[in-house]
């Protein structure tokens, strides 16, 4: 789920958190999915980009630099979203949902809906083209309903969704970020803030954060595989503790099929199959 920060209602870091800990990926993915699915937990999820544990060595030092500029969870803890037991019954992480937003000065309305000291409430809605996406959104929108945030998914046909896209017209919509091996200027386009209020662009976050910008631009710069690597993995943390998405998930492999007679390389890359290039026939 992408957060549009140009939004009031998402503009405050805490709100953003709050509502990571009321999706119950645990439950959806095996009620949908038949526990298919793996959490995504990074911008760079299953591969050696992907930041794990504290940062150490190179990315540590990168990450010194940015200190006091980004949240401190970056130096003291590793990122990963909330988790829950898989029962449908998420009360201890709606609860912290609640937490969150009670320090944050939401308090709860008498319509049920939070609302701050300014009279802001807390009310969103989730806009996507696939129908089929509903069954995944609407029980997170009743966890919503339980902690006092209001929300609501909308399906729109594809020519009006990629109309609001263009516009930054949305407060929530379900999408990612493509990523390669080698990431490079393309990093500019998802992140960096002169994209932010460009129309059309694929700043669909609305991220305009200054150490996100050096970070992208030292990726640019890295002068060998090991400088790419740990610039990534600081960028990574940097926007995970940032809760600019409520993390989705992956599958961390290929599904394949194939008749008996077609054969092909025990070992397959890891970034692609390559099956059709590489398989042959065995009478």
């Amino acid at each position: 789920f992408l957060y549009n920060i140009r939004r009031q209602v998402f503009a405050d870091r805490a709100v953003r958190e709050a509502l990571d800990y009321d999706y119950d990926f645990e439950w959806s993915n095996k009620q949908f999915a038949y526990g298919a699915y793996k959490r995504t937990r990074s911008y760079f999820a299953n591969s050696d980009l992907e930041a794990r544990n504290l940062p150490e060595g190179g990315e540590l030092e990168i990450l010194e630099k940015f200190r006091r500029r980004v949240p401190d969870e970056v130096f003291t803890a590793a990122y990963n979203p909330p988790s829950a037991d898989g029962s449908g019954n998420n009360r201890a992480n709606m609860k912290k949902a609640a937490d969150v937003l009670e320090k944050a000065g939401y308090k709860l309305g008498a319509d049920g809906v939070r609302v701050n000291d300014k009279g802001f409430r807390l009310e969103f809605e989730i806009i996507d083209t696939n129908p089929a996406f509903e069954r995944w959104v609407l029980p997170f929108v009743a966890n919503l309903k339980k902690i006092g945030v209001k929300s609501s998914f909308r399906v729109v046909d594809p020519a009006q969704y990629q109309n609001r896209m263009n516009e930054f017209d949305y407060d929530m919509t379900v999408g990612g970020f493509a990523q390669s091996d080698s990431p490079g200027n393309e990093q500019r386009d998802f992140w960096g803030s002169e994209k932010a209020d460009m129309p059309g662009s694929r700043n669909y976050i609305g991220i305009k954060n200054p150490a996100v910008d050096e970070l992208v631009e030292m990726i640019i710069q890295a002068k060998n595989r090991e400088d790419l690597v740990s610039h990534v993995h600081a960028l990574d943390r940097v926007l995970q503790w940032n809760y600019y998405v409520i993390p989705q998930w992956h599958i961390a492999h290929w599904r394949l099929a194939w008749a008996k007679k077609l054969k092909h390389p025990e070992h397959l890359s890891h970034i692609s199959p390559g099956i059709t290039d590489t398989w042959w026939v065995q009478e």
